[in-house]
């Protein structure tokens, strides 16, 4: 079996921002948590690392108005819509890269990236977090934010549905062994390590390393909302292998039935998503 990921397939700017401020909750409880370890002085220097359709490098800007900030995402779609969402905005550019072997150039007084580094296989996550950690000058704040979400029904429902046998998308998967660690190019993301695993990798360059776990409770309007939503970014490895609309349709209503298993509706109709998220945000000594 071959141990390469498929070719990836262009994320959707408009897909994603269907839930823009569910999404930016955790972006504005990681800023805040910035704030109090860095001078907002003039030209500070801010890197939005898996910028997406520019979101997140707006709340950056608000909260540090003087700053130049600098998105980077390997997605041309979601660099389009943010550079057309900062237009004539001269403090603010885009550049397209990877996260495993990105470089930031110069001074840096702050790496914030939200919701990208769960996209890294295991292997390559911590290490590559304490490789940009350590290019970091004294002062400098590295801020990330994880989806945790590996073991919710939302992203099990993934997992179940797509090793469902006879099924019009059952041959799309016949090559990958979903669930098993080993195969990196299975549609399914490595589960997020442990706190201490993130703080022990840290700790040694940093003055200060604070780690927490929240977990948001999301009110949807049903369980297709929730698919919805997971469409723009967990769900997307899963449909880019399945061939075909109408076998994506099928598995998307399939696992849109499971979900609504998963998720009881309350008394007005809808549900309650719960998400899980890490976040990490160490000062370099």
């Amino acid at each position: 079996m071959s141990t390469e990921p498929p070719p990836k397939k262009d994320w959707s700017a408009t897909q994603y921002l269907k839930f823009n401020n569910e999404r930016l909750r955790a972006v504005y409880d990681l800023v805040s948590q910035i704030q109090p370890n860095i001078t907002n002085k003039p030209n500070t220097r801010i890197y939005d690392l898996g910028c997406g359709p520019g979101n997140s490098t707006k709340v950056l800007l608000d909260a540090f108005p003087s700053a130049r900030i600098t998105g980077m995402d390997s997605s041309p779609d979601m660099l389009k819509k943010a550079n057309a969402e900062f237009k004539g905005k001269n403090s603010v550019d885009f550049t397209r890269g990877d996260l495993a072997t990105f470089k930031a150039d110069g001074d840096v007084d702050v790496l914030f990236s939200n919701a990208v580094f769960h996209w890294l296989r295991s292997s390559q996550r911590i290490p590559t977090l304490a490789r940009l950690f350590s290019s970091l000058k004294s002062g400098s704040v590295l801020a990330i934010q994880v989806p945790d979400n590996y073991h919710e029904p939302s992203h099990r429902m993934m997992r179940e549905t797509a090793l469902q046998s006879g099924k019009a998308w059952s041959d799309s998967f016949a090559d990958t062994q979903i669930g098993d660690l080993e195969d990196t190019t299975r549609p399914d993301l490595d589960p997020i390590e442990e706190p201490s695993a993130f703080y022990n990798a840290l700790v040694g360059e940093a003055s200060l390393v604070n780690v927490w776990r929240t977990k948001y409770m999301h009110v949807l309007k049903d369980a297709g909302a929730i698919a919805e939503w997971v469409k723009g970014t967990g769900l997307q490895p899963y449909l880019n292998r399945i061939e075909g609309e109408e076998a994506k349709k099928a598995f998307l209503e399939e696992y849109e039935r499971g979900l609504k298993g998963e998720y009881p509706e309350l008394v007005d109709g809808k549900v309650l998503l719960g998400y899980p998220r890490l976040f990490v945000v160490a000062v370099k000594k």
